[in-house]
Order: C-alpha cells, then sequence, then structure tokens
C-alpha cells in the first residue's frame, strides 16, 4: 500500500489555489496541475510499508504531541529552480511549527524509514510538462503576489495513495489531531 504523511487543506484554501493553477496554466505552459481534491502539505512520503511497519507507524504518529498552528500562503517557488522549473509550488510560514511536526516525525520513524534529509516546506501545485516560452513564462510566475490566506493546521493524517490512470486517489487511513 503506497502511503505518505500529509496535512489536508481547509475548502477555502483549496479553492484559492486551484483558481492560482488556472490563472497559471493560461499562460505559455503545459502542466500537469494537482487536483484540487488532492492539494495538501506532505510532511513524509513512506512508500509501500508492510502491514507491520505501517503498524508501528501509526503507534509512533498517535504518540506526537504538538500544539496546533497557523500558517499563511507565502509565495511561488519552484523545484528545483525558477530558471529550470518542474515543479510549482507555494511557500508556507512560518516554518518552524511544519519543520518541528516533521523532524518529530522523522525522529519517531527513524528505525522504520530513511531520513528525508531534503525535506522542504512546500504545497505542490503542478509539474511542469512543457512551457512554450521561457523568457514569458518566468515574468508572469516571478509577477504573481500570492493573496494573503492564513489557515490553522489541526491535524495530520496518514494517507494511502491509490494510482490509477486518472490521477492519484487518496484515502485518509487515519488523523491525528494535535493539541489547541
Amino acid at each position: 500500500m503506497r502511503c505518505f504523511i500529509g496535512i489536508p487543506l481547509p475548502v477555502e484554501i483549496r479553492d484559492y489555489l486551484f483558481t492560482l493553477q488556472s490563472t497559471i496554466g493560461q499562460y505559455h505552459a503545459k502542466i500537469h496541475w494537482i487536483a484540487k481534491k488532492n492539494l495538501h502539505i506532505t510532511l513524509k512520503f513512506l512508500g509501500y510499508p508492510d502491514e507491520e511497519t505501517l503498524r508501528l507507524t501509526r503507534t509512533v504518529l498517535r504518540s506526537l504531541k504538538q500544539n496546533s498552528f497557523t500558517v499563511d500562503l507565502h509565495s511561488l517557488g519552484c523545484f528545483p529552480s525558477f530558471e529550470k522549473p518542474r515543479v510549482i509550488w507555494v511557500d508556507l510560514s512560518p516554518q518552524k511549527e511544519l519543520m518541528e511536526l516533521h523532524g518529530d516525525i522523522e525522529l519517531g520513524l527513524g528505525s522504520l524509514f530513511l531520513r528525508d534529509e531534503r525535506f522542504a516546506v512546500h504545497l505542490t501545485l503542478g509539474r511542469v510538462k512543457l512551457i512554450v516560452n521561457n523568457r514569458l513564462f518566468l515574468d508572469f510566475l516571478n509577477n504573481i503576489h500570492l493573496k494573503k490566506c492564513s489557515f490553522s493546521i489541526t491535524e495530520f493524517c496518514l494517507i494511502q495513495s491509490v494510482l490509477s490512470k486518472d490521477g492519484p486517489r487518496y484515502q485518509v487511513l487515519e488523523t491525528y489531531p494535535l493539541q489547541s
């Protein structure tokens, strides 16, 4: 079973990001967008754990204690860089609590999974397949200013990802509330 640990987004944030995707998608590029219903913050990709590893993972995740917190959509970014965009993402601020939650997950699951040394706080919007005019597209991206959107993070989830020809389908296996 393919799984990851992630944070679901409130409906109003998904709606705003979907509008942002539509705006960017009309401008000199072919992009494979993350479906609105699938927009989330990934804390750790687990791959295909066996049943025993999944059971132990659930136990560890249930034991984590962290307070809920608020983040803002901050700015637009690209991996590996703005000059060679392959993934378009949104930065979140402040990052401290998200990094602490990620760190607690990494520490707790250290004996079960490899450590993710390249973790960066972000929210993936889409994967770039083709840019028709690189200069125009990058100028357009550089001039996008996100509206101030804050939202509370009150939980994280263990999520199953089922791949299909129509894209991934996510199913929440278990929810872990953060303390208020």
